[in-house]
């Protein structure tokens, strides 16, 4: 052992990179994207709010280290505006493969798609990161020796780091025992060697551990890069389906705004299951359909070409009379004739919305309904579709809505949509998914809607109310329910349009007569829909929605 007074100083200098290394061990981070307390606590209340979330981090733990900071960076890179990584000289080496994954996920072609349906919702966001749940197991397990060797790495860098806080300690310790010349006795200096020997191995392992962390993230760097943009694909793929469902039921982006995060998570779930997720493209069709002839629908609009008349409707004047433009002697015989409104035009006899009232659909939901047909469609989805676009007219023009779904003449449900307030999604669904199964009977829901029109007369002397009747089976009337029937359409002024879905063979299908098994009326299906409607159509295409479009003219 050297005996020999060393100078506080001379320590000092040989200290003083050790001391620099403990104070950068400081500045180490363990969160590959660059967070405000803002973003941290919306990390935060996503995580207590989604079960998901929490099995998925406890299921990546028990095979893995550091993998709930690998999910924050993820939920964060989705949820962020603008999302920064943070220098990889920054990170702590035991996090390096998370700050390549992410970096691997946010440069992926596809992130910017994910991005446009997540950014500032932490439901989605939280959404993007169970959608990439899968990739992320393959992603842990392909890095595997990459994070086990970066572990090591940290731990000597966390040994190199203690040695280093040793070596500042001795230092202090000599600097107390130094004398006024700034002498420091030898024990004390022979200390402070030993502590910088013992830092300098222990630094040397830290780099030669460093380095087979690089060569192994190296390694895994190609898998992580593929991965991740399959993983960034598959997360877009289930946002925008899963925001397309939404929008397919009627649900904008502002009411999922305000929806707490458990009540978006329980309607998620309820679209994505059993018959509604079925449905959802068809009432996509459905509402883009009648979005469409909203748009082309004009007041007093032309229709159906009847014959020739006299006028001035430029718009209308047949090809002859606009052939005599192009004899300048007789522009001025045109003027005149077309001063007077008597030039000749195509005569036609047009469609006109003229209902002011509610807007009633009754739904036909016996068994019958419930038949399977092209595309996979059932009569029920169809006409379920067919409702809910015309809920979307009614609310377009601020008219109530009622719903009524029946079957035999005990089942009937009644579900209304008042037009001064939002329709609320649970009700929507609740009208949606309701099947009475049974017979088919009428009268009722035909007499239900004429009372509720009825009723809206009386309280606002509001008439002139729109009924339409979506049903597949034969039915029948009796002579006093038609009395009555007339008698209160001709009071109301309410129309009554007809939807009789056909089977494939173009005959009306389920079983006739109001009950299974019944007595099938003598005059016929076409008779009585076609004696009850002012406006009657057969559908014999599920897949074509257009077939109903001209109700979304007058209605």
């Amino acid at each position: 052992m050297d005996e020999t007074p060393s100078g506080l100083g001379e320590l000092a200098g040989r200290s003083g990179r050790w001391l620099a290394l403990s104070a950068a061990a400081a500045g180490q981070h363990t969160a590959a994207v660059v967070a405000d307390p803002f973003d941290r606590v919306a990390w935060r209340d996503v995580y207590e709010q989604s079960a998901g979330l929490r099995e998925l981090a406890t299921g990546l733990d028990r095979r893995h280290e550091h993998t709930t900071d690998l999910l924050a960076d993820v939920f964060l890179a989705a949820y962020q505006a603008a999302p920064r990584l943070r220098d990889r000289a920054e990170m702590a080496c035991s996090h390096l493969v998370n700050h390549q994954v992410i970096a691997s996920l946010t440069r992926s072609p596809e992130f910017a798609g994910l991005h446009r349906e997540t950014a500032g919702d932490p439901y989605a966001a939280a959404m993007a990161v169970l959608a990439q749940a899968s990739a992320l197991r393959g992603l842990l397990e392909r890095s595997r020796e990459a994070r086990d060797r970066a572990g090591r790495a940290d731990r000597a860098r966390e040994d190199a780091v203690a040695a280093a806080a040793t070596v500042s300690e001795a230092l202090r310790q000599a600097a107390e025992e130094a004398g006024p010349d700034g002498t420091v006795p030898a024990p004390a200096a022979d200390a402070v060697r030993r502590a910088i020997e013992a830092a300098e191995a222990a630094e040397a392992a830290a780099r030669h551990d460093a380095r087979a962390a690089a060569q192994a993230l190296a390694a895994a760097l190609p898998g992580i890069r593929a991965t991740a943009r399959n993983a960034t694909a598959t997360a877009a793929e289930a946002v925008r389906h899963e925001a397309s469902l939404m929008r397919a039921w009627g649900v904008g982006s502002g009411e999922l705004e305000r929806m707490p995060f458990g009540e978006r998570a329980r309607l998620a779930e309820r679209l994505r299951g059993g018959r509604l997720a079925q449905w959802a493209e068809l009432i996509g069709r459905f509402r883009q359909m009648a979005d469409g002839e909203r748009a082309r629908k004009v007041e007093n609009t032309t229709g159906e070409l009847v014959g020739v008349t006299l006028g001035d409707d430029l718009s209308r004047v047949i090809p002859s009379e606009l052939a005599v433009l192009g004899v300048p002697e007789l522009r001025a015989v045109f003027a005149a004739r077309y001063a007077a409104g008597e030039l000749m035009l195509y005569d036609t006899r047009g469609e006109q919305a003229t209902g002011r009232g509610a807007v009633i659909a009754c739904v036909d939901t016996s068994h019958s309904m419930y038949a399977e047909g092209p595309g996979g469609i059932t009569r029920e989805a169809w006409s379920k579709a067919c409702a809910l676009a015309l809920l979307d007219q009614a609310r377009h023009a601020g008219r109530d809505f009622v719903g009524i779904l029946f079957s035999a003449a005990d089942r009937i449900r009644v579900f209304r949509f008042p037009g001064d307030r939002p329709a609320g999604v649970a009700g929507v669904l609740d009208f949606a998914e309701t099947f009475l199964g049974g017979g088919t009977d009428v009268q009722r829901p035909l007499g239900t809607a004429a009372e509720l029109l009825e009723e809206e007369f009386d309280d606002t002397a509001r008439g002139r109310g729109d009924i339409v009747l979506i049903t597949d089976d034969a039915c029948e009337v009796s002579e006093t329910w038609v009395r009555g029937w007339n008698e209160a359409k001709h009071r109301l002024g309410f129309r009554l349009f007809g939807v009789s879905i056909a089977t494939p063979d173009g005959t009306p299908g389920g079983t006739p007569g109001g009950t299974p098994g019944g007595t099938p009326d003598a005059t016929g299906t076409g008779s009585v829909l076609e004696a009850l409607c002012d406006n009657l159509r057969t559908v014999d295409d599920l897949t074509d929605v257009h077939t109903a479009a001209g109700l979304f003219r007058v209605i």
